[in-house]
């Protein structure tokens, strides 16, 4: 089951959607082009492939082992990189829970 809030990854775009919901989830993609390559970290650190089983409902499959709290870091880290407005050094985090909650801001 997910653990929400997650962050939904783009492939090929260090840019990350913060979710603090499913409801924010299916918000967001209804303006949002997205591909079978992006996923879904939820605060667990789970990854997840996100299809659309139908017409607004949405089905997720966990894929691989879960994200590491250093991974989701850099994932965060190369998010904040390409908006050039954090020290990227500053950047740290002790659970990956934390690491997602800190893009609520």
């Amino acid at each position: 089951m997910i653990q929400w809030p997650c962050i939904f990854k783009l492939d090929g775009d260090d840019e990350l959607l913060y979710l603090a919901s499913e409801a924010s989830l299916i918000a967001e993609f209804e303006s949002l082009i997205w591909s079978d390559d992006d996923y879904l970290v939820d605060s667990q650190g789970q990854g997840y492939k996100v299809r659309e089983a139908q017409a607004g409902v949405f089905a997720y499959e966990p894929c691989g082992r879960p994200f590491s709290v250093s991974q989701v870091t850099d994932l965060i880290q190369a998010h904040e990189f390409s908006k050039a407005e954090v020290c990227l050094t500053k950047i740290q985090f002790l659970t990956v829970s934390e690491a997602i909650r800190a893009l609520a801001n």
